[in-house]
C-alpha cells in the first residue's frame, strides 16, 4: 500500500485524544490511572516479545477484569500508539483518522479484559 505522508506528531497526538473522548464516558471515567502515549516505532524486544513484525498499538498492564479488590494498583497502565506503523498502513489522510480510532478503541478494550473477538464485536471492525 502506498503511504500517504506523515502527519506531525501534534496532529498525531490530537487525533489519540479524539479517539479517547469517544469512549463513553461511564467507561473513560476507570481510565484515570492509564497513560496514553504515542511513540514512532515499537522497539525490537517489544516486537520480539510479541512475536509481531509490527504493531499499531499496545496495552501493557493489568485488566481490570483481572484485578482483585485488595491489590494496591499503584502504577498506572500503560496503552502506546505506534504512529510511523499507522502512516504506513494508510493511504489517506481520512485513514489515518480512522485508524488511530480502530487502534486506541482496541487497546482500551484489552484495559477491559475483552479478547480479540469481543473487541472486533464492540467496535465493527
Amino acid at each position: 500500500m502506498a503511504n500517504c505522508g506523515r502527519v506531525n506528531r501534534r496532529y498525531f497526538d490530537r487525533l489519540v485524544g479524539r479517539a479517547v473522548r469517544t469512549i463513553p464516558r461511564k467507561f473513560r471515567r476507570y481510565l484515570d490511572n492509564v497513560l496514553i502515549t504515542v511513540q514512532d516505532y515499537p522497539d525490537r524486544e517489544l516486537l520480539e516479545e510479541q512475536g509481531a513484525d509490527s504493531l499499531l498499538g499496545i496495552y501493557l498492564g493489568v485488566p481490570i477484569t483481572e484485578r482483585h479488590p485488595d491489590d494496591l494498583h499503584v502504577t498506572p497502565d500503560r496503552i502506546i500508539i505506534f504512529q510511523r506503523p499507522i502512516e504506513e498502513m494508510c493511504r489517506t489522510p481520512e485513514e489515518i483518522v480512522r485508524e488511530v480510532r480502530i487502534t486506541v478503541v482496541h487497546e482500551i478494550g484489552h484495559h477491559f479484559g475483552l479478547d480479540e473477538d469481543e473487541i472486533v464485536a464492540a467496535i465493527g471492525e
